[in-house]
């Protein structure tokens, strides 16, 4: 017979609270800068800041990290968009070097600038949906009592 150690009072939990929300919906909804929750408040308070909270449903965003993510993957978005495209303007019709410049960086600069909160919401999102992060029921049960 083995003696099992006993195990300190740990607070059970519903696995039901705890399921996945629907990711492609609250995707959708990130990628629209919405909330990922109810779809009607605006996630974000100017370009980049996101909401602490919704104004429509109340659902908490601040435990949101994106941290570089979403710049990450606005470059490497834009690269491999804008790289083929300019192989075939400059191979193709030869224009200036001073007009691949100027037409070539102005798309870069205006994709960048549509893309970032579209991916940085989806990014939010996407972490709403895995409650990752402070976005865990749990942890934020653990926050309030604390």
């Amino acid at each position: 017979m083995t003696n099992r150690p006993q195990v300190a009072d740990t607070p059970s939990y519903d696995s039901t609270q705890e399921a996945d929300r629907p990711v492609k919906p609250a995707l959708w909804k990130g990628w629209r800068r919405r909330c990922p929750n109810c779809g009607e408040g605006a996630m974000f308070d100017g370009y980049l800041k996101v909401h602490d909270s919704c104004a429509r449903c109340g659902e908490d965003l601040s435990p949101q990290k994106a941290d570089d993510g979403p710049a990450y993957l606005t470059m490497l978005v834009v690269g491999h968009l804008m790289a083929p495209i300019l192989h075939v303007v400059a191979f193709e019709w030869r224009p200036a070097p001073w007009v691949i410049a100027t037409v070539f960086s102005i798309g870069c600069v205006a994709l960048s600038l549509y893309l970032l909160p579209r991916i940085k919401g989806g990014i939010v999102a996407y972490q709403w949906a895995k409650r990752m992060n402070g976005f865990d029921a749990r942890a934020q049960a653990a926050k309030k009592a604390a």
